[in-house]
C-alpha cells in the first residue's frame, strides 16, 4: 500500500471516532465499525462467565412469555457498520419514547419483566423492547443479551449487552452513550448465556 492509501485510511478513522463521539458510540465501537472482523479484542474486553446461574426472578417465564427472547440463530447476515447503525439508532430511539415506571407502580409488584406498556417500563423492560427491536432489525439474538447489574450507586439494575467483534457494549436506558461494559463502573452479576440465551450465568464483571 502506498502512502497515499495510508494517509486516506487515518483520515477515514479520524473521521468515524469523531463521528462516534457526536453520536455518543465509544472509540471501540467505532473501530468495530471500520476494522470490521480485524478488530482484535482484548481479554478483558468481553464480560467473563463463571458458573450457572437460575435467572432473575422476573425472568423465570421469560421465555415461555417471548421466544424471542431466548432465540439464538438468525437468517440474515449484516456487516459490521450496519450492526452498529443499527444498535445506536434502536438505542436512542427506545430512550427517548418509553417512559420509566416501576413494577410497583404499573404492576403493584417489585419485579415483572415484561415489554413496556403505553404507560412506559422499568430497566429491564427497555432492555427487552431493545432486544426485540434489534432482532426485528436483523441483529443476530445471539450477540444480545441481557445483565442484572448493580449501578454506579450500587442499586439493582437491568441493561442489554450487544457482543460485538471487538467486546462486550452496552445499552442502557440511563444514557444514550453505547460503551464497553469496562466503562460503564457497573457491577456485573449475571447474564443470558451466550450459549444457549434460556439459561443464565453468573459473571465476573467489575467494571
Amino acid at each position: 500500500m502506498n502512502s497515499v492509501g495510508i494517509g486516506s485510511r487515518a483520515v477515514v478513522k479520524r473521521s468515524a471516532l469523531s463521528l462516534g463521539r457526536a453520536i455518543g458510540v465509544s472509540a471501540l465501537a467505532c473501530a468495530a465499525m471500520f476494522g470490521g472482523s480485524n478488530v482484535e479484542a482484548s481479554e478483558g474486553s468481553f464480560i467473563r462467565a463463571v458458573a450457572a446461574s437460575p435467572p432473575p426472578s422476573g425472568a423465570r417465564q421469560l421465555c415461555r412469555q417471548y421466544a424471542w427472547a431466548c432465540s439464538s440463530t438468525s437468517s440474515i447476515s449484516l456487516t459490521t457498520q450496519q450492526e452498529m447503525r443499527i444498535i445506536n439508532r434502536v438505542n436512542r430511539q427506545v430512550n427517548a419514547t418509553t417512559r420509566e415506571v416501576t413494577d410497583q407502580s404499573q404492576y403493584r409488584t417489585v419485579e415483572r419483566w415484561a415489554l413496556p406498556t403505553s404507560r412506559g417500563g422499568d430497566c429491564e423492560d427497555f432492555a427487552l423492547l431493545k432486544k426485540r427491536d434489534l432482532i426485528r432489525a436483523g441483529i443476530d439474538p445471539s450477540k444480545l443479551l441481557i445483565a442484572t447489574v448493580l449501578d454506579t450507586q450500587r442499586q439493582a439494575h437491568a441493561v442489554l449487552v450487544y457482543r460485538s467483534a471487538g467486546g462486550d457494549l452496552v445499552l442502557d436506558n440511563l444514557t444514550n452513550s453505547i460503551k464497553p461494559w469496562s466503562a460503564t463502573r457497573y457491577l456485573f452479576l449475571r447474564m443470558q448465556d451466550p450459549r444457549k440465551p434460556s439459561n443464565w450465568v453468573g459473571i465476573y464483571g467489575r467494571s
